[in-house]
């Protein structure tokens, strides 16, 4: 199972971020993993390609209260024997946190999101939406504080499977985090019925030979997407491990789950998409991530955007 050793976790020093800081050392204590503490300071003059940079683009104070104020936030994990290393960097937030992330080989980032409805816009909306989109490894966003109905340590996971190769490395990750600490494990498939959008027809409005394919049709998926969850139950949980169908929209019923579960972390793998999906990160990712109450951990296959 995969192993959380690394953690970056970004902070704009809001209480939004001290939010998913919470998370960052929850994670980091039972899976005893290290933690980047990493926030970016915006320079006032943005370079400009072919021009010399602009001299003191942050004020050496500037750096030096960003610094304290970050090993601030981070002080309750420190003092807890979690290992912390504060870094503060001076550029543009997404690229620097992609490159961190990439440089020093992190496992997971945990960063927050902004907003009544987790992304503030829909499209290239907020650091969170762009980190989300190119980062080399899974990402937790964790909703503001005022909107979570989560707790710490995580007791209840939902992994929402769809049984593409990035979801079931999902739940690998999901799996792993299940073992570690303790929480029951609940593995959901949504089947996208043909009649997605009401009003739906009843089988009675239907003829009696296309009443019965459909429910044919709907047996035959119940019972290949049972057997097939079924087969993915893992091994060594400590906590109960259950599956479930849900038919419907996919992002309906993973949220509508979530909530029927009371879930503390809903875990799900994000793989390709059309250039419209791209443009819009993908309908059931986004609004996964920008309506879930709790936190939401995704798993991007690389190329796979």
């Amino acid at each position: 199972m995969p192993k959380i050793t690394h953690i970056l976790c970004p902070t704009d020093l809001s209480d939004v971020s001290t939010h998913a800081i919470d998370h960052a050392a929850e994670i980091a204590r039972w899976s005893k993993a290290r933690i980047t503490a990493l926030h970016v300071c915006e320079p006032l003059f943005m370079p400009v390609p072919g021009l010399p940079a602009p001299d003191n683009r942050v004020s050496p104070e500037d750096l030096r209260q960003a610094r304290l104020r970050t090993n601030a936030c981070f002080r309750a994990a420190i003092d807890g024997g979690i290992p912390v290393e504060v870094i503060v960097d001076i550029g543009q937030p997404v690229n620097q946190i992609l490159d961190r992330a990439t440089t020093s080989a992190a496992d997971l980032i945990v960063m927050g999101t902004h907003g009544a409805g987790g992304f503030e816009h829909l499209v290239l909306g907020s650091v969170a939406e762009k980190v989300l989109r190119r980062a080399p490894c899974p990402v937790l966003t964790v909703p503001p504080r005022a909107r979570a109905t989560s707790r710490l340590p995580f007791s209840r996971l939902l992994c929402a499977v769809d049984f593409s190769e990035s979801s079931l490395e999902a739940l690998q990750l999901a799996v792993s985090f299940a073992h570690d600490s303790g929480a029951d494990l609940t593995l959901l498939h949504v089947i996208e019925w043909p009649w997605a959008e009401p009003p739906s027809p009843t089988m009675d409005q239907l003829s009696p030979e296309h009443a019965a394919a459909f429910a044919d049709y709907r047996r035959y998926l119940d019972t290949t997407a049972t057997a097939r969850l079924a087969s993915l139950v893992p091994d060594g949980v400590r906590g109960q491990v259950t599956t479930r169908l849900r038919y419907g929209k996919s992002y309906v019923e993973i949220l509508h789950a979530a909530a029927e579960e009371r879930a503390d972390l809903i875990v799900m793998g994000v793989h390709g998409r059309r250039a419209l999906d791209v443009m819009l990160f993908g309908s059931t990712t986004n609004q996964i991530v920008r309506h879930a109450t709790c936190p939401v951990l995704t798993l991007r296959r690389p190329g796979n955007l």
